[in-house]
């Protein structure tokens, strides 16, 4: 079932705030809807710490008319200091209530339909993380693996991020995927999609990465075409920290994220670091 709401104003996307850095929850303070009809699209990597996640996400509820969130890694890490210590599959459920508790909507709850301008369309918030398909032509899986540790690029996922009950990080994206797709499949027919993940959906926004072997953590070659499958308006991630408008098969791929301070230091980007997904710039 699809959830359906009227409204205005614009549907807005952010990713990558990573709040645990003083300087990025500054700008998280400062970012404030135009319109009491704005949506805020929140790709993942808010924080680590489960109450700095609940903290962000309550904020920016109080301030925007929608907030819908899907999970990055780093939501997904079991760090020592957490006093939630919840792993793998436990510990996103528990975020999952959380953001229940304070109005967010989340990958597991009913696709809400955006019908301001440039709607309407289903908005589908994903979760499928990643299961190292994302490599060089000719390199298994051990072979990229290993350049990675020879090269000193290992995603810390591999120390913070369980998968329990899953018995690895494939199993548990494979899972994912399979459950995804169902959902995707009983959505409202006839209404296009904004898809919403933190890794990208396929492979190409990672060509530009400048260390090629962290893409195994980017996402998996499973949805390499879902934008065409699913009827995609717009997709909507974050993850590279690199971000930009790139276009797939006439498709809209919009890289949301903030970033570490010393990288959207670098970016020339007056204004609000919100992206406009609907309506479209210009149309």
């Amino acid at each position: 079932m699809t959830a359906i709401e009227r409204t205005g104003g614009r549907l807005l996307a952010i990713s990558d705030l990573h709040i645990a850095h003083e300087e990025n929850r500054k700008v998280l303070d400062g970012l404030r809807p135009d319109s009491d009809d704005d949506w805020l699209l929140v790709a993942g990597d808010v924080g680590e710490f489960a109450a700095d996640v609940e903290w962000a996400l309550r904020l920016l509820k109080e301030r925007f008319s929608t907030v819908v969130w899907t999970p990055g890694n780093h939501e997904l890490w079991t760090l020592r200091d957490d006093p939630v210590q919840l792993r793998g599959e436990s510990r996103y459920r528990h975020l999952v209530e959380m953001c229940r508790r304070i109005g967010v909507i989340t990958p597991e709850d009913p696709y809400p339909v955006w019908t301001g301008p440039g709607g309407p369309v289903t908005v589908a918030p994903l979760f499928l993380l990643y299961d190292y398909s994302f490599r060089p032509a000719g390199l298994s899986q051990r072979e990229a693996m290993e350049w990675a540790h020879e090269t000193g690029v290992v995603c810390t996922d591999e120390f913070f991020l369980h998968p329990d009950p899953h018995p690895s990080r494939e199993a548990w994206c494979r899972a994912r995927v399979e459950e995804t797709e169902r959902r995707l499949a009983a959505r409202t027919p006839g209404v296009p999609t904004v898809l919403v993940n933190h890794f990208p959906l396929n492979a190409e926004p990672t060509r530009v990465l400048r260390h090629p072997q962290f893409a195994q953590w980017c996402g998996t070659e499973l949805t390499r075409d879902w934008h065409l499958r699913h009827d995609a308006r717009a997709v909507v991630y974050g993850h590279l920290h690199i971000p930009r408008t790139t276009w797939h098969d006439g498709v809209r791929f919009e890289e949301v994220s903030l970033g570490y301070p010393r990288e959207w230091r670098r970016w020339d980007r007056p204004g609000s670091p919100l992206r406009t997904v609907l309506p479209v710039r210009g149309a």
